[in-house]
């Protein structure tokens, strides 16, 4: 086995104290002596056509400007397209005068203070002639009313494997449940907000705690018609994103704004304003029906997935199909068949949200998988054993393979450690009058990037200096989960330098090399790790090559360690440093490297999560006893990062399963607004979940390494609700299983 230094250890992330104490600054905290102020003014109707007198906000002191839709350029763009082979429907404006969803950007309000801005947009009036709204999927199909065009649908597509029809005529029982996933909200810490000014060159600048920078360098280009090498876009410190920062929002009317008053802007959003006037986790309707042998072999499955796109196209396609995808990655199923179909409503628009597609995806094929096995009067890990993906195996749609699965030992380790077998016997054993005990488990899949839809790829330059320190420039995202720290392994494992000699850029597209699609699609560790590694191995191996040439010795007899080049057998050693002073002198050139990658695979990372919990009956609350996630890593890079990956996607599928829920009533209108009516589990009520790693060496990826980050927020949601469904004897297949669907299904039963 490898002997590693770096990798495999739990590093200290670099920023932890200056965050901890405070001393970290991000774009909120950023100051320009002529900055201007920003904000949004949001629709707050559903659907209507809107009329803007201005005249009174803009008699307020220190108000420099109020655009709306007559105001911007007429150009028509679509946020998720974020590299130039991507296209996607365009049909949204930087402002409108016909609102779609409550949220619809109607104008923007610039001003030397907020106060003045808060105040300007108090006094601005707005008029309505509202238009017929089309709220939630059941609206959506009938296609009477239209969000736009001749009709709701935005996007559809079958993906069929073999012949389901087939499976099912030969099956002994066929299992079919239908079930629902809500828009949810992603959270992050900092509010969606960016900052534009002009630099000393004349090109304009945008700071943006963003997922891909030259997405935003993209549309900011195309909108306002200034040529790529005049914007720069560079990503700033950020509190968090977890797919929300992913489509630029703000950032292209931000940089309009600045292109016409040649001042700074900062434009910022309040909590609300984030929640209603971004994007969301797509909500879906799923119906499921998979076919059985009464041996408890799955013989064939069909899926049909309804998406709510929202008001806009935005990520109507990829989300729908990143759905379906998923059903091919988990279970061995050689026919089955999948149609999808997303749909424009008058609500906030889908986007990216972790997991993109997969905690739809498995949110109620788990609970149907679960319910199969009750048919079959098996064990549901034991089912899931007998049905789940092998080693190697290929995908049956024909998407690229499935890599070096280990979701089979991820449910035999969790069994064991969870005590499964003993606990799901017996959890009912411990009910009263008022408490009810069950124990559940569901497995997951996602993927480690693009490779097989889109591009996926990108770009090192790697250099050591003469003081032996080096410098990895790669357009980088870290979005608060340690990834530059993760780079600095795997760059001082490659050079086999010490790590604090190493430093890492995140994405400035001035300064730093090309990437393909920034923090997306769980690539960032599998893609851009591998890309570092690369570098670092070549550029390693250019140091041996220059000190045999220049101490004329063999390859075989040289060896580095943290630093140092050695001629072995002779204790004759040569610092890093040393070397490159010569090779400098020598060759008249620098230590350096530049490497492009491209992602040769894209295989699946898998997960397995136990729980019991326990049901309140005479409230419907649900209380979580204890937890256990089994991750099939590839390779931990950095332990205790890839456990507080783990911790904090459990938090973001629990709160799925149990409270988070973006409720909107039939006007359209957004009932939960903050945090006191958008619930999300807090740090009282978040349970302490165990974690194993199932580590099985993926090929391609760095050390072996693959993704977990999003693959995190997919499995615990279902185990919760088949927890419930065991202690209950119900089966709840809708999204979140709050009290007020648990205490209505238990009096459905007269429980």
């Amino acid at each position: 086995m490898e002997k590693l230094n770096y990798v495999g250890k739990s590093v200290i992330r670099e920023d932890s104290i200056d965050k901890a104490t405070g001393k970290t600054l991000y774009v909120g905290d950023m100051r320009r002596t002529d900055m201007l102020y920003a904000k949004l003014v949001l629709s707050r109707k559903a659907h209507a056509e809107i009329e803007i007198d201005k005249s009174e906000a803009m008699s307020v002191e220190g108000i420099k400007a109020i655009y709306t839709h007559e105001d911007v350029p007429r150009v028509t763009y679509n946020g998720f397209e974020w590299h130039s082979s991507v296209t996607a429907p365009r049909d949204e404006y930087l402002l409108n005068n016909k609102a779609r969803y409550v949220g619809d950007r109607i104008a923007l309000v610039v001003g030397a203070s907020k106060y003045a801005v808060e105040k300007a947009i108090s006094k601005l009036s707005v008029a309505y002639k509202e238009l017929e709204s089309v709220i939630w999927l059941d609206k959506a199909r009938e296609d009477k009313v239209f969000v736009t065009g001749n009709t709701n649908i935005a996007f559809e597509k079958d993906i069929n494997a073999g012949d389901y029809r087939d499976a099912f005529e030969r099956a002994d029982f066929i299992i079919k449940d239908m079930g629902t996933t809500q828009k949810t909200h992603h959270a992050a810490l900092e509010p969606h907000i960016c900052m534009s000014e002009f630099d000393s060159n004349g090109d304009l600048v945008i700071h943006s705690p963003c997922q891909v920078s030259s997405q935003i360098q993209m549309l900011v280009s195309n909108i306002l018609n200034i040529p790529l090498n005049r914007v720069r876009v560079k990503k700033a410190i950020m509190g968090g994103s977890f797919g929300g920062k992913s489509i630029p929002i703000l950032e292209p009317i931000c940089a309009f704004a600045t292109t016409k008053l040649n001042r700074p802007i900062m434009l910022y959003m309040n909590r609300t304003e984030s929640i209603i006037g971004t994007v969301t986790r797509n909500a879906s309707e799923i119906t499921v029906e998979t076919a059985v042998s009464k041996e408890g072999k799955i013989l064939g499955r069909r899926i049909e997935a309804h998406v709510d796109g929202g008001a806009y196209n935005t990520n109507a396609a990829a989300v729908t199909m990143a759905l379906g995808k998923k059903l091919f990655r988990l279970y061995d199923i050689n026919d089955q068949y999948y149609s999808g179909k997303a749909y424009y409503t008058n609500t906030i628009p889908g986007g990216a949200c972790r997991g993109y597609g997969s905690p739809q995806a498995h949110a109620v094929t788990e609970i149907n998988i679960d319910n199969a096995a009750k048919v079959l009067n098996m064990d549901p890990c034991e089912f899931r054993l007998m049905n789940l993906v092998e080693e190697g195996a290929k995908d049956p749609s024909g998407a690229t393979d499935i890599g070096n699965a280990k979701v089979k030992e991820c449910v035999k380790v969790g069994m064991e450690s969870f005590n499964w077998k003993e606990r799901r016997a017996n959890a009912k054993l411990k009910n009263t009058s008022r408490y009810a005990y069950g124990v559940g488990m569901a497995c997951g899949t996602h993927g480690n990037g693009y490779t097989g839809a889109f591009a996926d790829y990108t770009s090192v330059d790697m250099t050591l200096f003469a003081d032996g320190s080096a410098y990895v420039k790669i357009s980088l995202h870290d979005l608060g989960c340690g990834t530059v720290t993760i780079m600095q392994q795997i760059a001082a494992e490659a050079l086999d330098i010490e790590i604090e000699k190493v430093k890492v850029t995140e994405a400035d597209t001035l300064m730093t090399p090309e990437d393909s699609a920034g923090t997306q699609a769980s690539r960032v560790t599998f893609v851009c790790g591998a890309a570092v590694k690369e570098a670092g191995d070549k550029l390693r191996q250019r140091m041996v090559d220059t000190f045999c040439k220049l101490k004329n010795a063999r390859t075989e007899e040289v060896e580095t360690s943290r630093g140092y080049i050695y001629i072995k057998g002779t204790g004759e050693k040569y610092k890093y440093s040393e070397i490159i002073k010569e090779h400098e002198k020598s060759y008249q050139s620098g230590m350096s490297i530049f490497v492009k990658y491209k992602a040769p695979v894209n295989p699946a990372s898998f997960a397995v999560f136990f729980a019991e919990i326990e049901v309140d009956k005479y409230t419907g609350l649900v209380n979580i006893v204890d937890c256990l996630a089994v991750h099939d890593i590839g390779k931990s890079i950095n332990p205790m990062l890839v456990e507080g990956q783990i911790q904090g996607g459990a938090q973001f599928s629990l709160g799925m399963a149990l409270m988070e829920d973006i409720e909107i009533d039939s006007n359209g209108i957004v009932k939960s607004t903050n945090f006191s009516k958008y619930h999300i589990i807090n740090s009282t009520s978040m349970p302490d979940v165990k974690i194993l790693t199932v580590e099985g060496n993926e090929p391609f990826g760095p050390y072996g390494a693959k993704s977990v980050g999003e693959m995190a927020t997919v499995a615990p949601a279902p185990a919760i609700l088949n927890a419930i469904n065991h202690a209950l004897d119900l089966n709840i297949t809708s999204y979140p299983a709050s009290p007020e669907v648990i205490i209505r299904e238990l009096k459905k039963k007269n429980i």
